[in-house]
């Protein structure tokens, strides 16, 4: 069966405090009201997946808890990665490839560059920024997570709350 991925880079956060951690930055109420957004355009193009991954930095959990709260899904379902916060692609192409195979849509939450890096990787889109609160949908035929490496994936979206919605997939 096909898998299909949807990359989610956190909504917009605060900016970080002189004496405290990146890690702990939380989302601007713009975060908060971007991640809903996004999630509503996706929960209206069909696009909702039945496994949620994310980094636990508070900005990404924060987002991922948003998207699942419009997509009607239980938070206490989400899964998280440490693997994923400032994650070299490496990483990030290993928590792909583990991802559970019964999962047939997964939603991974987190951090530029990362999560635009991985997207170039698995496709041959254009994409080297992704926008806070930014969805990259890819489509893989694959029958499992295991399989997917580099330019195995055909993009399918790629939204931002900047970019103009239309309701039919791009």
């Amino acid at each position: 069966m096909a898998k299909q991925l949807i990359i989610v880079r956190h909504g917009k956060a605060e900016n970080q405090h002189p004496d405290g951690s990146d890690f702990e930055r939380n989302l601007t109420e713009r975060g908060r009201n971007n991640s809903a957004e996004m999630a509503e355009r996706m929960k209206i193009r069909a696009l909702i997946p039945d496994y949620l991954l994310s980094s636990p930095a508070p900005r990404a959990l924060q987002t991922c808890e948003i998207f699942a709260e419009v997509w009607n899904m239980d938070k206490q379902a989400i899964t998280t990665d440490e693997s994923i916060y400032e994650a070299p692609l490496k990483a990030l192409l290993k928590a792909v490839n583990a991802l559970p195979d019964s999962s047939v849509k997964a939603a991974m939450f987190g951090h530029n560059p990362g999560v635009a890096q991985l997207a170039l990787t698995l496709t041959d889109a254009d994409i080297y920024d992704v926008p806070t609160a930014g969805v990259v949908v890819i489509n893989f035929n694959a029958d499992a997570w295991a399989e997917i490496s580099a330019n195995t994936g055909t993009m399918l979206l790629f939204d931002y709350p900047e970019h103009p919605f239309t309701p039919a997939r791009d």
